[in-house]
């Protein structure tokens, strides 16, 4: 009796360091499957040019200098390179107008009432932008910025070079086809717009 109640304890305790066991050893399979599908989950394959690329995807935090900076660039971009085409006008500005607020607005209104797009037509003149850098203050929000760039006027006899200096402040918003990087420029202003040098064209 003594025998049999023994090896009913060892089987007993076999038994229950087995189930042990397998509990420790399924929950650490679930733990790294979970672990694997997160990892997953954050990877992106591009297919481009036939190749397939690997991106990963990231907190908007770690990434908000970078974004900020390129919205600021596009809507300059968008709102100073300009043609003699009423179109191309039309089209760039609204552009831009979707990256700010009635800041860039109320600008874009003022220029158009004293005839500066009618003249850039009639004139066929061209004007485009060199943006040199880019400054972001996301200490605080919203993130205040300055933009520091060059602008070519090219006219028909000479070419006027410019330079373009101005500020305002990011804000969050929804990100859409129109506003990829979810930001609104408010409080858009040029500090300084002055000529730097004219050259003649042969």
């Amino acid at each position: 009796m003594k025998n049999i109640d023994n090896a009913f304890r060892y089987v007993r305790g076999f038994t229950m360091l087995v189930i042990s066991g397998c509990i420790i050893i399924s929950c650490y399979a679930v733990y790294k499957s979970l672990q694997t599908v997160n990892l997953m989950q954050n990877k992106v394959y591009i297919l481009a040019n036939g190749k397939a690329l690997e991106a990963y995807a990231s907190e908007r935090k770690d990434n908000i200098a970078v974004e900020a900076r390129d919205h600021v660039k596009t809507f300059h971009k968008f709102f100073f390179t300009l043609d003699p085409d009423d179109k191309v006008i039309k089209t760039n500005i609204t552009k831009a107008l979707y990256l700010a607020d009635d800041s860039a607005k109320r600008i874009y209104d003022d220029l158009k009432e004293n005839n500066f797009y009618s003249g850039i037509i009639s004139g066929n003149i061209s004007q485009t932008i060199q943006i040199d850098s880019v400054s972001i203050d996301i200490r605080e929000y919203p993130y205040r910025f300055r933009c520091y760039a060059r602008q070519s006027i090219i006219r028909t006899t000479s070419i006027l070079k410019r330079s373009l200096l101005t500020e305002g402040a990011l804000r969050n918003v929804s990100r859409s086809d129109n506003n990829p990087h979810g930001f609104l420029i408010e409080r858009f202003n040029t500090i300084d717009n002055r000529d730097l040098s004219a050259e003649t064209r042969k």
